[in-house]
């Protein structure tokens, strides 16, 4: 607190305005949050995103059977939460990527967030039948949280195959530590958040970057 004060005294000295130093300390401590923790959303990349979704689509004006093309729209609509859009683009390629567990994977999370579960874990089983470690165990985690508040153990069987496949991945003991507090399972989350936390603590140096936002966020949550 000391330090922060310090430095806003600092700003206001030099720019001579309260205002603006406030400002520049928020820039400042944004900047470093987004470098060391990752907490805070990117302000860049919606722009990035929306960026290349225009480009996706410029492309399949040129080339409307351009798969790949389609295939990189239709993860961008999911990373923008567009998922209607997004099950639409890639039901128009289901035959050409038939074989493809990215495919199936992406089709998925597009079919279990509109609520259409069954669908979705059709898609994420072919998904896994292809590749059993189609994008780190992703379909393992989305159909944890899709049976979250309806099913239980079905729910925990999920999350657990997932865990299995991030032995050291702290984020995989917050997400399931975050269905078990769903399911009102109150002990088996704040287990879930202590193992968490004691797996950053063993991490190498230089793995701890990318782990220190579900580290931290475990934290949070226990208390």
């Amino acid at each position: 607190m000391f330090v922060k004060a310090l430095l806003f005294f600092l700003l206001w000295r030099v720019l001579g305005n309260p205002f603006l130093a406030i400002l520049v300390l928020l820039v400042v401590f944004y900047f470093l949050e987004r470098r060391y923790i990752g907490l805070t959303p990117s302000l860049v990349k919606p722009f990035k995103r929306r960026g290349a979704i225009g480009k996706a689509r410029r492309q399949l004006l040129l080339n409307p059977h351009d798969v790949s093309a389609q295939s990189e729209l239709a993860r961008l609509l999911i990373e923008s939460k567009r998922f209607r859009d997004a099950r639409d683009v890639l039901l128009d390629i289901e035959a050409k990527m038939e074989h493809s567990a990215e495919y199936w994977s992406d089709r998925g999370i597009a079919e279990l967030a509109i609520g259409h579960t069954e669908e979705g874990e059709r898609a994420m089983n072919r998904a896994l039948e292809i590749s059993p470690r189609v994008k780190y165990g992703l379909p393992y985690l989305k159909l944890g949280e899709a049976y979250a508040k309806t099913d239980a153990d079905k729910a925990i069987g999920f999350l657990q195959e997932f865990q299995r496949m991030n032995a050291s991945s702290c984020e995989a003991f917050y997400r399931l530590g975050t269905v078990y507090r769903t399911m009102g399972r109150t002990e088996e989350a704040r287990e879930a958040y202590r193992a968490c936390r004691e797996l950053y603590r063993t991490l190498p140096r230089y793995m701890r970057r990318k782990e220190r936002k579900w580290a931290l966020l475990a934290a949070f949550a226990k208390a």
